[in-house]
Order: structure tokens, then C-alpha cells, then sequence
């Protein structure tokens, strides 16, 4: 017997299977960059980006394409693909500039 449960919200019912709590997790992972965000920016006291944005928005973003696959939901297959291009190629960025700065010093 496989596992579900149903979540109700607003006279709706939702079905909660492992998929669906992967799902959950990675929406919780992306949901974490912007709370550490919003947290390394209030202690600069200045709009900031912290590393760990990029490293939740990446395993989120994984997480979510991988669960928008198996469910073959097209625009957020297409959307994550995008997005996780995006935060290799920023992690690739930060890393070089980090290096650099490091050769330097």
C-alpha cells in the first residue's frame, strides 16, 4: 500500500505523497535563500546577497525541477532549467572572483 494523506486547505483537498513532500522540502530550500537573505542584508544594513543564497537557490532549484519532472509540469520544468543555469553561472562568477582575490592577497 502506498503512502498518502490528504491536506485540507480552503475546502480543498490535497494529496500528500513522498513526490509531494519533495516537493515540499525543495520549496523549503528555496524558500531559505531569501530568509538568508533578508537576514545577512538587516545585518549589514544594507541590501546584500550572501553566498548560501546562491547554494539554497541551487538546491532548491534541483529539487523542485527534479519533482516538476516527475510530475511533467512543463513551465516549471522550463522555469527551474533556467533558474539553475542562472545560479551555476553566479556560483562560477563568485567562485573566480574569489580566487582572484586570493591570488592577489
Amino acid at each position: 500500500m502506498a503512502f498518502e494523506f490528504h491536506f485540507q486547505l480552503l475546502g480543498r483537498s490535497f494529496p500528500v505523497t513522498p513526490w509531494v513532500l519533495f516537493g515540499l522540502l525543495g520549496q523549503g530550500l528555496f524558500f531559505m535563500r531569501f530568509f538568508v537573505q533578508w537576514i545577512s542584508s538587516e545585518r549589514r544594513g544594507v541590501s546584500h546577497i550572501p553566498l548560501a543564497f546562491w547554494f539554497f537557490s541551487l538546491g532548491g532549484g534541483v529539487m523542485l525541477f527534479t519533482y516538476a519532472w516527475q510530475r511533467s509540469d512543463l513551465p516549471i520544468v522550463l522555469g527551474q532549467a533556467a533558474g539553475i543555469l542562472i545560479y551555476l553561472r553566479n556560483l562560477q562568477l563568485i567562485l573566480r572572483q574569489r580566487r582572484a582575490e586570493g591570488a592577489s592577497a
